[in-house]
């Protein structure tokens, strides 16, 4: 899947896939909730709201009130690339998110996610 076509695709048809991925988990939507708003600097109601709206990834991350200085800890493959090594800032931050969500899923701790 090419890059512009990722950008495009809406959050919000992603999102609920997250939230499938660490409930079979045993993980809740809070938890997801939890890390992308540490990630993007969104509040719960902004991030609810950015759902609502149907905007693409590339929308979402423009639009973050602060990426989270931290994110830059976060590494690890991902999709079968190391996240550190992805160029493009906007395909590291949805592929940190992805990662993210991948480390709730595997039972870490949100302190650990959050690289608290």
């Amino acid at each position: 899947m090419g890059s512009e076509r990722v950008y495009k695709m809406a959050f919000a048809s992603v999102y609920p896939l997250y939230v499938q991925k660490v409930e079979r988990k045993g993980r809740t939507q809070d938890d997801v909730d939890a890390v992308v708003c540490w990630l993007t600097g969104y509040e719960l109601a902004g991030l609810q709201s950015q759902i609502a709206a149907g905007v693409s990834f590339e929308e979402f991350f423009a639009q973050a009130p602060l990426l989270n200085p931290n994110a830059c800890q976060v590494t690890g493959v991902v999709c079968g690339v190391r996240v550190e090594q992805i160029e493009d800032p906007l395909m590291r931050q949805i592929r940190i998110l992805d990662k993210l969500v991948e480390e709730l899923a595997k039972g870490k701790t949100l302190e650990k996610v959050r690289r608290a």
